[in-house]
């Protein structure tokens, strides 16, 4: 909490849910894909309100619209990241090691996605680690650290996704990686 906040509660919780959120976590009609997103996963005697400003609109409804009330690109165009965190982009044992070696590989996956102008050509681009190691070699050494997965889609309508592969660098020999 910031400076006089002490003792104060919070008054809301705004989030951005959007409508393809709503639909993937339906239970009366429709099956429930995403049972980690935040739609109805909050106590019903909340102490604040929550306020849920997009959950009518497809983010491709809501863009254009952000842009005319003079909304920073950044965040017309953020692409999502899960309520849980990095929790669900852990394959096993989420331990404190393994969500910051994830949250390293993650930033330089989203700035290497930015650097190459594919941010916004992309619906969502992220590192998943996988709790595995696996041995390497990284110059004139061999190494055993966990490999990184990088996941790419594109969509429409956040409904329904297709990967998207990334172009190879100009002069690249082999693959590129990070430590």
């Amino acid at each position: 909490m910031g400076a006089g906040t002490e003792g104060r509660r919070p008054r809301f919780l705004v989030q951005g849910t959007l409508y393809p959120d709503v639909i993937e976590s339906a239970r009366a009609r429709a099956a429930s894909i995403k049972s980690h997103h935040n739609v109805g996963g909050l106590p019903e005697d909340l102490a604040f309100d929550l306020v849920e400003p997009l959950r009518l609109l497809f983010k491709t409804r809501f863009a254009p619209s952000a842009r005319n009330w003079a909304c920073r690109t950044t965040s017309v165009w953020r692409q999502p990241f899960p309520g849980p965190g990095l929790a669900v982009r852990i394959v096993g044992e989420v331990t404190p090691e393994r969500a910051e070696i994830l949250r390293a590989a993650d930033a330089v996956v989203v700035e290497e996605v930015r650097k190459a102008g594919l941010y916004r050509e992309l619906w969502q681009s992220f590192a998943v680690l996988p709790a595995v190691r696996t041995v390497g070699v990284m110059g004139d050494g061999r190494t055993y650290a966990y490999p990184i997965v990088i996941r790419a889609v594109t969509s429409d309508d956040a409904m329904t996704a297709d990967w998207r592969a990334f172009p190879r660098p100009r002069g690249a020999h082999g693959v590129a990686h990070h430590q």
